[in-house]
């Protein structure tokens, strides 16, 4: 039921974006020909005919939706907000544009005289883009408020029933109950401790029945849909509860009990019709990793060129403040564990580990020279990782990379902390912008990194990128 409400809701955003692709496009040319536009860009190259970007329209409008999917816009995901959307659609939008500046620039050199005769005009791309974003954006908050005034009207709501009140259905339960676009209503749970002192109904819902009972409970209840998640070793009463959903056609939804093992996402794959889980699967594989590479490429490359004035006094300042190399270089652990080189400012006189070893720096640091401490307090000091970055050990975006002696310990003692280096260290990260940086809790890092990891996004890099600029420009202020 779950999967036909999702085909549903991707259709009709299907829709939407196509449509919204096709009026932003022919708005574009009206806007930058026969509008007010006209009188302050001027024409260069004549006024084109509009059946020439007619005959081109519905191709580029079909260019949103696949650069949509490629970005992932097609896929419901937990936590995501209002401003998640607005990156995605705008990254993906990007992507359109960029697709359709290429496809229609091969057209025109391999089939002159075909679909487009003219190169289409920079500024009705720039305004196709501007307005594709704005279109988009608003037709996805139409159909999410529709649905939800629909379901706060109880109209259209399917019935769920949890098989099993432990931990495994509690975090069903939840899930549920935090996504309300899913239009699904949560009648409680059976469970066999309905008589123990434990069997307490989980965020205001009831126990219903036994698992046994759960025939009887589900044509009382007229439930529609049934998830069972039972601990593993009740596999005997999954399989009865599977059989008698499926002999009254009630959906059904088996959680495996696999929590103690996964930690990122789970991926069903086949092994020649063999279904196979495969445990902690991150998204940033194919070609997410190389998008995310093109940017990181992009970004660094302008930062070193632009900065380089820049670097140059910071390092007159930080010879000036000690003795030293204006450089330092430490080793860091990263992508699956192995180890680099990593670069900063210098900001502790050379020999300042002499005595202690390697330690959590405090954050009154007495160690750090003048200098070296204003250069940490605005994270000046890490302008030499876009290095790293321009190199591929690190990316803009991911979890801080750490010293391996601290690796060494803290893998012992924090469970899944090997699991942020899924993914390469990154100079800003999700941890980092959401206050978590720093002499803080290891645990809430790795609990804001294994997000991360498992949701990852380019609008997502994006909205991270744009959150250190704002408090870069913050504590510089």
């Amino acid at each position: 039921m779950v999967k036909r409400f999702n085909r549903l809701l991707v259709a009709t955003h299907v829709v939407a974006d196509f449509l919204s692709a096709g009026l932003a496009f022919a708005l574009a040319y009206w806007l930058r020909f026969d509008s007010f536009l006209v009188d302050f860009v001027e024409v260069t190259l004549g006024r084109p005919n509009f059946s020439q970007y007619l005959a081109v329209l519905p191709l580029i409008a079909l260019l949103v939706p696949a650069a949509f999917h490629a970005q992932g816009l097609y896929r419901l995901r937990r936590g995501r907000t209002r401003v998640d959307d607005f990156f995605a659609v705008l990254v993906g939008s990007i992507l359109a544009v960029l697709a359709g500046i290429v496809l229609t620039l091969f057209i025109e050199a391999y089939y002159p005289g075909g679909l487009v005769p003219d190169p289409i005009s920079r500024v009705v791309w720039v305004l196709f883009l501007g307005l594709n974003v704005v279109f988009t954006f608003t037709s996805r908050e139409v159909v999410r408020d529709l649905l939800r005034r629909r379901w706060r009207a109880g109209i259209g709501l399917k019935r769920v029933l949890i098989v099993g009140a432990g931990d495994l259905g509690r975090m069903v339960a939840d899930r549920i109950l935090e996504h309300g676009e899913m239009g699904l209503r949560l009648t409680g749970f059976t469970d066999d401790r309905l008589g123990s002192t434990d069997a307490i109904g989980h965020r205001g819902l009831p126990l219903l029945g036994t698992v046994a009972e759960t025939a009887e409970v589900c044509q009382r209840e007229k439930v529609d849909t049934v998830y069972v998640a039972l601990p593993i070793e009740e596999h005997v009463k999954t399989l009865s509860v599977v059989e008698f959903t499926t002999r009254e056609c009630i959906d059904v939804h088996v959680v495996p009990d696999l929590l103690q093992f996964i930690a990122l996402r789970a991926r069903l794959e086949d092994l020649d019709g063999l279904p196979i889980i495969s445990i902690n699967d991150v998204p940033l594989r194919g070609f997410n990793s190389l998008l995310k590479r093109l940017v990181d490429i992009a970004v660094s490359t302008l930062v070193l060129i632009g900065f380089v004035p820049f670097g140059l006094v910071i390092a007159w300042l930080v010879k000036r403040s000690s003795p030293g190399p204006v450089f330092y270089h430490q080793e860091r652990m990263g992508l699956d564990g192995k180890p680099f080189i990593v670069y900063k400012f210098r900001s502790m006189p050379i020999d300042a580990e002499q005595e202690t070893g390697p330690i959590w720096a405090p954050p009154r640091d007495p160690r750090v020279t003048p200098i070296g401490r204003w250069l940490r307090q605005h994270d000046i000091d890490e302008l030499p990782q876009f290095w790293n970055v321009f190199k591929g050990e690190m990316s803009i975006v991911g979890p801080r990379p750490e010293r391996p002696f601290f690796v060494e310990q803290f893998k012992h003692k924090i469970p899944q902390y090997m699991l942020r280096h899924k993914v390469k260290a990154g100079i800003t990260g999700w941890a980092q912008v959401n206050g978590w940086r720093g002499n803080t809790s290891l645990e809430k890092r790795i609990e804001f990194d294994l997000y991360y990891i498992e949701n990852w996004s380019l609008s997502l890099d994006l909205k991270i990128m744009w959150l250190t600029m704002l408090r870069g420009l913050h504590r510089l202020a």
